[in-house]
């Protein structure tokens, strides 16, 4: 157990770069990633998400392959993804097996990818579940300059693309775009997908892009608010898993994705306790 409770070694690793790095980084995902996660669960989007992290994986194996930058691989990856999960599943009848042709593709190609890359398997391990060492200055500045990107871009659409998220019938016969909206939002979703690969990984980024807003719209139907609860919480997530990692050495995820759930399974608790007390 005092391997998990090292408080000496987490602090003394705190004093390494790369450490701080990784903590910027979550900071920067974790305010994208709850910006846009009460969105993603207002649209239904989860499975989208997932679809488009296989696709930020296969391109970060493809930079890996190729000796450049994994996150602008997983970046040119996700985008990808994104316009091709907005563009081909317009019709809601049509989107999941759009989403699915999609993910298995791109995991595929990813794997196949991953297995001519020579180099060492904690390179390949870490696209999967994340690793904080993965982040240099570069990566940071990249990671910085794609993040206020989306937060710009989601300020300006955020009116009608929460219109027609709540109500995507009337916000057509009231002229919204929202054949324009869809795959717009989709690559911002895309990027800040990407963003998290390398800190916690292709396979459980979902725990940030979902889950923060899974959370906070259990406790709140007001959407400034559950924007607000969704920030903290993916905030907490990020951060406070990349501390709790940095001891015993666990892969980042696993804090990140146990106290995203932690903290869903509490606000389900306070929506359960507000159902069940009697209405004046």
């Amino acid at each position: 157990m005092s391997r998990f409770l090292d408080l000496s070694t987490t602090l003394d690793l705190l004093g390494y770069d790369f450490v701080q790095h990784a903590l910027l980084a979550a900071a920067v995902l974790g305010l994208v990633s709850g910006a846009l996660a009460p969105l993603v669960v207002a649209r239904q989007m989860s499975f989208a998400v997932h679809g488009t992290a296989e696709l930020a994986f296969t391109g970060g194996a493809a930079a890996l392959l190729l000796g450049w930058s994994v996150g602008a691989g997983a970046l040119a990856g996700a985008v990808v993804a994104a316009l091709l999960l907005g563009l081909l599943g317009q019709r809601d009848g049509e989107r999941d097996s759009v989403i699915g042709v999609v993910l298995s593709s791109g995991l595929g190609l990813g794997v196949l990818l991953l297995w001519l890359y020579p180099g060492r398997a904690a390179n390949k391990f870490s696209l999967l579940v994340g690793q904080i060492v993965g982040v240099d200055s570069t990566d940071l500045a990249l990671l910085a300059g794609s993040a206020l990107v989306v937060l710009v871009v989601l300020a300006v659409i955020y009116r009608p693309l929460l219109f027609s998220s709540v109500d995507p019938a009337v916000a057509v016969a009231r002229g919204v775009p929202t054949r324009f909206l869809s795959p717009l939002f989709a690559v911002l979703v895309g990027v800040a997908t990407a963003l998290g690969v390398q800190t916690v990984g292709a396979l459980l980024v979902l725990a940030l892009m979902v889950t923060p807003g899974a959370a906070a719209v259990r406790v709140t139907a007001n959407p400034a608010l559950a924007t607000v609860l969704a920030v903290v919480f993916a905030e907490v997530a990020a951060v406070g898993g990349i501390l709790l990692s940095l001891a015993p050495g666990v892969p980042v995820s696993a804090f990140v994705t146990g106290i995203s759930f932690l903290i869903y399974l509490v606000c389900r608790g306070i929506a359960a306790a507000r159902a069940r007390r009697p209405r004046t």
